[in-house]
């Protein structure tokens, strides 16, 4: 039997790096989601520019691009770039609450 605890760590951290992105899986869909998911789900994004957003898009309706997140206060391209993989656009469907 041979000693495999050096090949542990290097998974582990492997592991520990690529949680992330599983977790983003399939990302957050800034027309359809709640504070908490928005919050959650965004670098950057606490609950008070969480539901800045949600209050942005009941004003103006529905983001058509991510790059539509720059209009609300607070969030400007760095932020934007952080979360370019994890933005979803869907529009929501009428009179769906938000998830």
């Amino acid at each position: 039997m041979s000693y495999r605890a050096p090949l542990t760590i290097p998974l582990l951290l492997g592991a520990a790096l690529l949680a992330p992105a599983a977790l983003a899986g399939e990302g957050v869909n800034i027309n359809r989601a709640g504070p908490e998911t928005l919050a959650e789900g965004l670098y950057g994004v606490g609950p008070v520019k969480a539901e800045a957003i949600i209050e942005d898009r009941q004003a103006n309706g529905p983001f058509e691009s991510a790059a539509g997140l720059t209009r609300v206060d607070g969030i400007g391209p760095k932020t934007l770039d952080r979360n370019e993989q994890r933005i979803v656009l869907e529009a929501p469907e009428a009179g769906q609450e938000p998830e």
